[in-house]
């Protein structure tokens, strides 16, 4: 039997790195998985995100703020009651946070209960954002709202 010296060290180390970090490619692929832009045009939209700052402070300063509910049917917005909506338009984005391909993305009207609803057919189970924003008396307002849909 040989003397083991530093060069017989040297290949094991080697090998060892070498099945550790083959070990991690085949091991762990969760790296592999969609990892997209939230949108297309990142850098338009980041030139543009003081707007959102600004919309984002006036909805935290509502008293009365927008809310969502869920059941069988959908997602339920609701706005309140004294929310007078003849000259507002509302948007909503509701954005996958795993697969772009499943973000809906819409202008919608308020109904007389001054609410809306996405329909539960157009919902796959997963974790959503929610970014709702309207414009009321030329100001704009948004608000961004983590969702579950199961």
């Amino acid at each position: 039997m040989k003397n083991f010296n530093w060069g017989h060290g040297m290949v094991i180390a080697l090998l060892a790195f070498i099945i550790f970090i083959l070990s991690m490619l085949f091991l762990f692929p969760n790296g592999q998985k969609n990892s997209e832009m939230v949108t297309e045009n990142y850098y338009e939209e980041e030139l543009k995100y003081q707007d959102v700052i600004d919309a984002k402070g006036r909805a935290d300063q509502l008293q009365e703020k927008p809310v969502y509910s869920q059941d069988k049917n959908g997602i339920k917005i609701t706005f309140p009651k004294e929310y007078d909506n003849s000259n507002a338009t509302v948007k909503f984005v509701l954005n996958r946070t795993d697969d772009q391909n499943l973000d809906i993305h819409k202008s919608v009207q308020l109904d007389m209960n001054k609410s809306f609803l996405i329909p539960a057919q157009v919902l796959t189970p997963g974790n959503y954002t929610l970014r709702l924003s309207w414009t009321k008396d030329k100001k704009d307002y948004r608000l961004d709202y983590d969702v579950i849909w199961k």
